[in-house]
């Protein structure tokens, strides 16, 4: 991992006992003590992790919006300022390049937020779909740390630390705000299934931020958390990760996810041709939750097969024991054939065949 970029708060996580993982050219925290009571402290209470290796992409002039509308698949125009938009970046040939989340901050800007994986393809793929458009495109990446806090409790934790009420902030909100002295951006998101707050910084504010928060935090039970169980996290709420379910090789449609993309607007947009045939013509493959029967755990990569013919059906995206449900979880590409709920599959794990049944995504839904 020699090389690798460390975020601000490296120093505090190499305190704290953080292992470390190599990730997208960062040095991250994997986990700081156990994977499953990280996990559950975000679905009990709150975690706080550090998402600095996340990319930020400001988008700012006259035809900012009418620009974003030809450059995603959304209808980015619509977004109210102050609100956020699930959305993607997607090839001609309708390949997901990758899924962003973009925030209005005013009516001329827009802040996208890329994956840390992904920011070298995305910006200069933005830059160049900016030509003949009155627009300006900056990777602000390197201006902004990101953490995040997750959570049933979070709201309380924040609203701690702000002179606002954050309860009136709604969910794919942002907002400019005081947290604990500095000046930050506000986000109301998530990527774990659970309430939870994104916080833009400048990266020298970090360290005083993340200490606050954890201040604040011990009350509400809220725990440092790493990488791996933001993986478990968002597998159990059905949630792609780029470089598993999605990549170029799959359109939106594939995903289960054709619902981003707005053939309504107004104007052309990248991909679009594609995009509406893969519509028009239906899908090959498409993803599916799996609970696997017994310990053993469906991994990314694993094999689908047929129970009866041993036919290769389709291949495992993600995998992992779920802590909430205490059962082996995974998502999978397979034939709309063999994508109904119920439908009985086995994966090939390490060459034991192991059976598992199709269930409607999300394995987790809050109910708090």
């Amino acid at each position: 991992m020699h090389g690798s970029r460390t975020t601000p708060l490296h120093d505090i996580h190499t305190a704290l006992g953080a292992r470390f993982t190599g990730f997208a050219g960062w040095l991250m925290p994997l986990r700081y003590g156990s994977d499953v009571a990280e996990h559950r402290a975000v679905r009990e209470a709150s975690g706080l992790f550090d998402l600095t290796h996340m990319g930020e992409i400001e988008i700012s002039g006259p035809e900012a919006a009418r620009y974003l509308d030809y450059a995603l698949v959304g209808h980015l125009s619509k977004a109210r300022v102050g609100r956020a938009r699930y959305t993607m970046l997607c090839h001609e040939n309708g390949g997901v390049l990758d899924d962003l989340v973009v925030y209005r901050l005013a009516e001329r800007r827009y802040l996208v937020v890329a994956n840390a994986s992904r920011v070298a393809v995305v910006v200069p793929e933005l830059r160049d779909r900016a030509n003949g458009f009155d627009v300006e495109v900056r990777d602000r990446s390197a201006e902004y740390a990101l953490l995040a806090v997750q959570g049933p409790r979070s709201a309380e934790i924040v609203n701690a630390l702000t002179d606002g009420d954050v309860g009136r902030l709604g969910y794919y909100a942002i907002t400019e705000t005081r947290l604990a002295g500095p000046s930050v951006l506000l986000g109301r998101t998530g990527y774990t299934g659970e309430d939870g707050f994104e916080v833009f910084c400048k990266p020298a504010d970090a360290p005083g931020l993340w200490q606050a928060l954890s201040k604040a935090g011990v009350q509400y039970g809220l725990q440092v958390c790493g990488l791996s169980c933001r993986d478990t996290l968002r597998l159990e709420a059905g949630m792609p990760l780029y470089g598993n379910e999605l990549h170029v090789g799959v359109t939106p449609f594939e995903a289960g996810l054709g619902r981003v993309v707005e053939f309504g607007k107004p104007g052309n947009f990248a991909g679009r041709a594609a995009l509406a045939a893969r519509r028009d013509s239906g899908v090959a493959s498409i993803l599916v939750g799996l609970v696997a029967r017994g310990r053993r755990v469906p991994r990314h990569g694993h094999y689908v097969v047929d129970p009866d013919s041993g036919a290769v059906l389709g291949t495992v995206t993600s995998g992992a024991p779920s802590p909430t449900r205490g059962v082996p979880i995974a998502m999978a590409y397979v034939p709309p054939a063999h994508a109904g709920p119920g439908t009985r599959l086995h994966v090939d794990v390490r060459g034991t065949p192991v059976p598992a049944e199709v269930v409607r995504l999300p394995f987790y839904r809050r109910t708090h």
